[in-house]
């Protein structure tokens, strides 16, 4: 076998040894690869022009050869040398090859290398970021990043967390892509017991790709955020219809809010029931453009997992949203326009320094959104939601992991519960796969209401005119009024009107107590109080209609002979007649 010293391609061998060398060093598994075709190269006695001409020598594919030929390449614009021309064919006269039949005179047609499809990871996953935060240390780098330091370089380029797992369930987090890069041959770490990671050679390829594709102009980022945001938004867009899909999870208690902080803000006439209201004139109090800066509002128990409940504050935050963190009356995620002078709210009418802007979020994983359909919570939640006032109501359903035997067993009720809301009720819902999709969401909606609000003045409801029983239909006349222009109230005003007990009229809690009965919605529940206006009236009705068996058959279709003929989810059926009855008509 020849020697080093004798070999007919010293230059070339020499480049190769590095390599093998190199990845021995890194404990590659192309060090294989590389021992292969130095032992060809080294014992080859052919002469080569050319390092394309390698590729029929065993251990030599082309990208091996194409590397072998930039650095050669390289070597003759360093020492002054000509770059050889390469060749049309290349294969080497005299160079015996194994597979070639020394009988065949005919020449063969080459086969067509299979081109194998290079590795491109996920725009913004885990592989993505490692290979983009290893890149910031350089290519010649003697040493490279421990995994602290490449999960704070890596961040800020993936959407997932290196640290937390997206689902509380499950223990995977965007640092285990590392081992991808690692098995791929694009990652090597060296270093016991602090492990450093750099790119091998394939991985400065992969990076190389990666910076072209990213390099975006201005106008082609501001066009990829305009289609993050999804056209159901768009005002005029019906909803779409939910797809089926198969379902899983756990279940996670919720908390209960504290009691409303400003329970004597707006003025309630508890022994109101009447829906006749006289609407007040008033002078809106202005807050001009620049005079204020809209903020995200999150409730204090919007929590990731109850060992990890600062997850979505501080995720946030790198994205650039610092929330106000306090627990709130009603949804989980609402925007106030915060004015710059904490003052002229109360000179100017109003308190506090904050103004409810039309946007309010309910979050519900979906173990949760089982729950609160078994409990009667869902059709509560969706029936204050409607009563609070707020234009735009969003429903963010993350669809976490559940067993096979729950998710069998409520699918067809979560998907009946998600139409509705997005039909029925009209309000837009957003569906996650994780709470890091979840918390992009809510850092796309509040830059996209910064720049939808803060350009222009708001116009604010003294709270001196407002009481529990005209907030609704004077919202309602304001917006048939003056459709271009938004009226709002202040956020104490708001808190105090969509607080769950503290502020409730006779007519609230006679609609509350109807709606414990399961199936009664928000809607029958509103058709019943308009033709038994006080609970008081509504007993009074079964009484009358008598004793005996005679009476509590005319009992079990007192509801159902008035509201058995409407149309749609109004209607009462005879059989929710008859659960009514057993509560009110004490059957």
């Amino acid at each position: 076998m020849a020697s080093e010293e004798t070999c007919a391609n010293p230059l070339l061998l020499g480049w190769v040894k590095e390599w093998v060398d190199l990845a021995r060093e890194r404990n590659s598994k192309g060090v294989t690869t590389y021992k292969n075709a130095y032992n060809a190269l080294k014992a080859c006695p052919v002469t080569f022009k050319h390092p394309s001409q390698l590729q029929q020598l065993k251990g030599f594919g082309p990208k091996l050869c194409d590397r072998l030929t930039e650095k050669l390449k390289k070597h003759c614009e360093e020492n002054g040398l000509p770059m050889p021309k390469r060749p049309r064919a290349a294969h080497v006269p005299g160079l015996h090859n194994e597979n070639e039949d020394e009988g065949d005179l005919q020449p063969r047609p080459a086969k067509k290398p299979r081109k194998q499809k290079a590795y491109v990871p996920t725009l913004r996953s885990g592989a993505y970021a490692l290979i983009l935060g290893l890149i910031t240390i350089g290519e010649d780098a003697p040493v490279g990043l421990t995994k602290a330091q490449l999960i704070e370089a890596a961040q800020p380029h993936c959407d997932s967390s290196f640290t937390a797992p997206s689902d509380p369930t499950r223990f995977y987090t965007a640092w285990n892509s590392m081992k991808t890069l690692l098995e791929k041959d694009l990652v090597y770490e060296r270093g016991r017991p602090l492990r450093r990671y750099a790119l091998t050679d394939e991985g400065w390829e992969v990076a190389r790709r990666i910076q072209k594709t990213a390099e975006k102009t201005p106008a082609e980022l501001a066009a990829q955020q305009r289609r993050e945001i999804p056209p159901e938004m768009v005002p005029g867009n019906p909803p779409p219809l939910p797809a089926a899909r198969p379902l899983s999870f756990e279940i996670e208690e919720t908390e209960q809010p504290p009691p409303s902080a400003y329970a004597d803000v707006v003025t309630n006439r508890a022994d109101a029931t009447s829906d006749s209201v006289d609407l007040p004139t008033f002078r809106p109090i202005r807050l001009a453009p620049g005079s204020f800066t809209v903020r995200l509002v999150l409730d204090v128990r919007e929590v990731r997992a109850k060992t990890d409940r600062g997850y979505m504050q501080e995720e946030l935050k790198k994205k650039g949203v610092d929330p106000i963190m306090r627990a709130l009356e009603l949804g989980d995620a609402l925007w106030v326009a915060q004015c710059h002078d904490p003052n002229f709210l109360s000179r100017t009418g109003a308190e506090g320094d904050e103004i409810i802007l039309d946007w309010i979020v309910e979050r519900k994983r979906l173990d949760d959104l089982v729950y609160s359909i078994r409990d009667g919570r869902f059709h509560e939640q969706k029936f204050r939601l409607k009563r609070s006032g707020v234009k735009n109501v969003i429903y963010i359903v993350e669809e976490i992991s559940m067993d096979s035997l729950n998710a069998q067993k409520y699918e067809e009720s979560v998907q009946s519960a998600i139409a509705s809301t997005q039909v029925v009720n009209g309000y837009f819902l957003k569906k996650t796969e994780k709470i890091d999709d979840t918390i992009r969401y809510l850092t796309r909606m509040t830059m996209l209401l910064k720049k939808q609000y803060e350009s222009k003045p708001l116009f604010v409801i003294p709270t001196e005119v407002l009481t529990t029983q005209n907030y609704l239909p004077l919202l309602e006349h304001l917006r048939e009024k003056e459709p271009t222009i938004g009226h709002y109230v202040s956020y104490p005003a708001f808190a105090s009107m969509a607080s769950k007990s503290d502020l409730m009229t006779l007519r609230d809690v006679y609609l509350k107590m109807l709606m414990c009965t399961k199936q009664v919605t928000g809607d029958k529940a509103l058709e019943i109080q308009k033709r038994w206006k006080t609970p008081y009236e509504f007993v009074k009705g079964y009484e009358r209609c008598g004793s005996g068996e005679e009476g509590k058959r005319k009992k079990q279709d007192l509801i159902f002979a008035h509201m058995g003929n409407l149309v749609g989810r109004k209607k009462v059926a005879r059989a929710l007649s008859h659960k009514i009855a057993e509560v009110w008509g004490e059957i």
